[in-house]
């Protein structure tokens, strides 16, 4: 038997790097789709805060960054976090860890083709890897999975 999951409790934390411009091109447009492709709130730790007040908060901005981070993590049911790179995002590995010590699923997306893995033919870091259920290549992919997913809690 299942557990029916309040749609306001029913979000996902979108997670990666979110410092150039084409990182953040790609989470918005991945927000969007996910948003309209499943009808579930997407959390994107970029607007959480106005990025222009960190520097305001002086030597309290990497705890007043991280406490945000944790608790908006904290009432998601799933992370998306995006993997790419020559290893993964600090803030992301952290999120991940997170995540997984909470049971909170996490479906990487990887659509760098280069292998970043500390064992042969994985993808990633062992300890990201195993902490996600799945790592996809492709939003196209993702879509499919998260509708793969919400199809499998309505049929239960």
């Amino acid at each position: 038997m299942s557990v029916a999951i309040p749609p306001e409790l029913d979000r996902i934390y979108l997670a990666g790097p979110l410092f150039c411009e084409g990182t953040r091109a790609w989470h918005r447009a991945t927000k969007a789709r996910i948003e309209a492709e499943t009808g579930r709130g997407v959390v994107w730790p970029y607007e959480l805060f106005d990025p222009e007040d960190i520097p305001g908060w002086g030597q309290d901005a990497p705890r007043k960054v991280m406490e945000a981070c944790r608790d908006a993590l904290a009432v998601c049911s799933l992370v998306v976090a995006l993997l790419d790179g020559p290893q993964v995002d600090d803030g992301t590995a952290w999120e991940i860890g997170f995540a997984h010590a909470r049971c909170i699923p996490v479906i990487g997306v990887r659509t760098d083709f280069r292998l970043a893995g500390d064992v042969p033919g994985s993808l990633v870091n062992a300890m990201i890897q195993a902490s996600c259920e799945r790592i996809v290549t492709s939003t196209d992919e993702l879509l499919r999975v998260l509708r793969e997913r919400a199809a499998g809690r309505r049929g239960r």
